[in-house]
């Protein structure tokens, strides 16, 4: 018990005992602060004795010739206040009651304010405590807000990124991401994700270093006081190592380790989902089985090393003449197989062969040595050989060793399995060879059929038609040789060759001094290319022809794709004062809306639309169609394939501008179509 006798108090009335109550519970503590209530509760009363006893407990009646008062507040009992000395009364014991309940309040305010500072020191040391442990652990952890901007930066975060809690807090979760992730945008963090739970993903980061790398990312909601999700909680864990491994694990499982092609295994599972599609686009597939030819004696005279390296060449050179669509594999030892999906006919197989076998025509340098290797090489067809990829591959393997037995020259021998298929082939492939010595040895000429106005039957214009003049078979018609230069490649060499040679007759009867009329030469989809215009321009310089002379044919194929790129070919020919024609005009798929945004100057109805004329009535109503779009957009129209009278007069009926066909003359050569044109038909400029 604290006490002060006072045998002469200073007097104190209420409201100065309040404010020095006040102030005696803000600045002291302990016995000090009972010993000033004690001193302050005598000069109140005025008493010789006054007290403060803070662990008294509540008694019911005081000692005789004292006053005593209890200090509470509802349930909590801070003490009792004791004063003696004098007689007490009734006003006496209101004053301390009074006293009292001050006293109660404000201690009662500063339990609850010392309990709060408490409770704050508290969580302040608890949230440091588990900041250091966050910055201890390995993981990288980070919080984001509903939208995915940084909320929080753990110092492992820093440690694997590269970044500052200073430079990541504050900015988008998509500053991290590597080059392939930018197209999620911020909303693929939804609130809903974030309600549902976690979810854990392997993605790829970027450091601040640039560096890409493998993280295991594991995604938690972050949930305020009432358990609403207000953001994530990402922890990622650098698993670099542990992808680079696996992916190791995968190459070496699926991929032939020295060649870097796919092993059978995985040759098997490319052909099956290749062949779902062509299956469903009821199309031709085709698998190629490779065979080298002289690897074993190479390998067995020079040394593992240095069939390894040759394995390797060979790899190289398949790769760079198939397309990026194609698949090739390295089966094991000296044979390899490619899988064709996007062909349109089986035969095209052969001429991927021939570039397979050809790309091997030149040596191989290896080391000292200069190494020659062939390739024979077996075809199987789906589905006619096969509806899975094992058992193509079985069926090209027996038409591969077919076409080595058999063959006077193995490293030029394909066969396909089914011999039907084979006797079109090696007809196929007389054709390709011949026609490649008849570019270089002219065996190829030009013939000229005349283009006539109707009406007038002047001429107005011819097409020059390349005719192949073989030593043994005669003439080739055209029917048997233009598909399948356009199927190898062959039609940009032999359209080059035409263009050619139609400016350079066309020069000599420039050179003769006869009226220019238009010369039509057709260009394949394959020339029809953004150097074509220079090329044009280049043979008419060499002629020194005027472009009054020349007219590029092109067909509806050509239009069909990169209509901007093409109009802008075209304008470059027409500067140039070459006439462009649409040739077999109706067979393709040419859209009405472009039709007029190109600029050609005839329109050719297909002898397909002509034949007909003028008892079919479906080819006389698109016949007419085609004529009276065309002159509605400006256009000179011709009929090819005009034979008899009957279609003549429904096509000058029908408004047509000018025929072609027989019924007026057949392709001629040179110097018939010349003789004609100086003694038989009127020539007009149109």
């Amino acid at each position: 018990m604290s006490e002060l006798h006072l045998t002469e108090p200073a007097p104190l009335d209420l409201a100065a005992s309040s404010a020095a109550v006040c102030d005696a519970v803000l600045k002291l503590r302990g016995a000090p602060l009972h010993a000033a209530l004690g001193r302050i509760a005598a000069a109140l009363l005025a008493s010789p004795e006054g007290s403060f006893d803070a662990g008294a407990d509540p008694v019911s009646a005081p000692e005789e010739g004292t006053l005593e008062q209890d200090v509470v507040a509802g349930a909590e009992h801070f003490g009792r206040y004791r004063v003696a000395g004098r007689s007490y009364g009734a006003d006496d014991r209101r004053q301390l009651d009074s006293l009292a309940g001050l006293t109660a309040t404000l201690l009662q305010v500063h339990a609850l304010a010392q309990r709060t500072t408490h409770a704050y020191a508290q969580v302040e040391a608890q949230l440091a405590h588990q900041s250091q442990i966050l910055d201890q652990i390995h993981e990288s952890v980070l919080t984001t807000d509903l939208m995915g901007y940084i909320t929080s930066w753990n110092r492992g975060a820093e440690q694997l990124f590269g970044y500052s809690a200073l430079e990541a807090v504050g900015r988008h979760i998509l500053f991290l991401y590597a080059d392939e992730d930018p197209h999620h945008p911020p909303e693929d963090i939804p609130d809903a994700f974030a309600a549902q739970g976690g979810r854990m993903m392997e993605v790829r980061r970027q450091k601040k270093s640039g560096e890409v790398f493998w993280a295991s990312l594991s995604l938690s909601p972050l949930r305020d006081l009432e358990d609403h999700p207000i953001g994530l909680i990402a922890y990622l864990t650098d698993i670099t190592e542990r992808k680079q491994a696996e992916e190791r694990l995968h190459h070496l499982a699926y991929y032939q380790e020295l060649t870097g092609l796919p092993n059978r295994t995985l040759f098997g599972r490319l052909v099956e989902q290749a062949l779902t599609v062509t299956q469903r686009n009821d199309a031709i597939a085709c698998v190629l089985y490779i065979d080298l030819n002289r690897f074993k004696l190479i390998n067995g005279t020079l040394g593992r090393r240095v069939g390894d390296e040759l394995l390797r060449r060979v790899a190289e050179r398949f790769r760079g003449v198939l397309r990026d669509e194609d698949v090739v594999a390295h089966l094991s030892g000296d044979e390899f197989a490619v899988g064709l999906f996007d062909i349109r006919q089986h035969f095209e197989a052969t001429t991927v062969a021939r570039k397979l076998q050809a790309c091997l025509a030149a040596p191989l340098k290896v080391g000292e040595h200069e190494l020659r290797v062939g390739a024979s090489v077996g075809i199987a067809v789906y589905p006619q050989d096969g509806q899975d990829a094992e058992t193509l591959l079985r069926m090209a393997d027996i038409a591969m060793q077919r076409a080595k037995e058999k063959a006077d020259n193995p490293d030029r021998s394909v066969a396909f399995y089914r011999m039907d298929m084979n006797e079109g082939m090696q007809q196929r492939m007389q054709i390709e060879s011949g026609l490649r010595h008849a570019l270089g040895h002219g065996e190829l000429v030009l013939h000229y059929q005349p283009k006539f106005e109707i009406g007038s039957s002047r001429l107005v214009g011819a097409e020059a038609l390349v005719r192949w003049r073989h030593p043994q078979r005669g003439m080739v018609p055209p029917g048997d040789f233009i598909p399948l230069a356009e199927s190898t490649g062959l039609i940009v060499q032999l359209g080059e060759w035409v263009l050619e040679r139609a400016c350079a007759q066309a020069a000599v009867w420039q050179g003769a001094g006869l009226p220019p009329f238009r010369l039509a030469v057709n260009v394949s989809a394959r020339e029809f290319t953004a150097s074509l215009p220079g090329r044009v321009a280049d043979t008419l310089a060499r002629y020194r022809l005027d472009p009054s002379w020349l007219e590029l044919e092109i067909t509806e194929s050509t239009l069909m794709h990169d209509i901007d790129d093409v109009i802008a070919i075209m304008d470059r020919i027409n500067a140039l004062g070459v006439a462009l024609s649409l040739d077999d005009f109706g067979t393709g798929y040419s859209s009405l809306s472009y039709l007029k945004r190109f600029p050609i100057n005839t329109l050719k109805i297909d002898r397909s639309f002509t034949n007909g004329l003028p008892a079919d009535t479906s080819d006389c109503a698109i016949a007419s169609t085609i004529i009276s779009m065309g002159r509605r957009l400006g256009h000179r129209v011709i009929a090819e394939g005009v034979e008899t009278l009957e279609q003549l007069a429904f096509l000058s009926e029908a408004g047509c501008d000018e025929v072609q066909g027989y019924l007026y003359a057949k392709p001629l050569p040179a110097y018939e179509f010349e003789t004609g044109l100086r003694e038989n038909w009127l020539l007009t400029t149109g």
